[in-house]
């Protein structure tokens, strides 16, 4: 675990990006340390059939809308998603040495790490559900 004095900062984050070959939308991160000379990438990865259609539904149930509307809504949580596993990898000590990381879905052989995806959606579900709602008018 990485002592308070490098705490992990979060210059640039971007996406979502459609990666080919893969049912995954993945976004770019560049963080930094106060000890490191340079800022690291992370792409984090976001399953959509594993990641964001479980949570969606969880979040929303079976809502309809228009395909802008989906879209808007997709974007939202998804990144909330990529966002909320960066925490996980931040936490799992992941992102702790100096260099670029591809976090990947949560399934397979980083299931383990879905509960703490999880958790981090149930901690911030109303919150989520209220940003959707306010932005996407469903």
């Amino acid at each position: 675990m990485p002592s308070i004095d490098s705490k992990l900062t979060v210059s640039q984050a971007s996406g979502p990006f459609r990666e080919p070959r893969e049912p995954v939308f993945s976004y770019d991160y560049s963080i930094q340390r106060s000890m490191w000379l340079t800022p690291h990438g992370v792409r984090v990865k976001v399953s959509i059939p594993d990641e964001l259609e479980v949570l969606k539904q969880r979040l929303l149930g079976a809502v309809t809308g228009s395909p802008g509307q989906q879209l808007m809504i997709s974007n939202i949580l998804s990144k909330k998603i990529a966002d909320w596993k960066m925490q996980v990898a931040e936490g799992e000590g992941m992102l702790a040495e100096r260099r670029d990381t591809m976090l990947e879905p949560f399934v397979g052989p980083f299931m383990h790490l879905f509960p703490k995806l999880e958790a981090s959606f149930e901690q911030e579900r109303s919150a989520v559900r209220d940003e959707i709602r306010k932005r996407v008018g469903i």
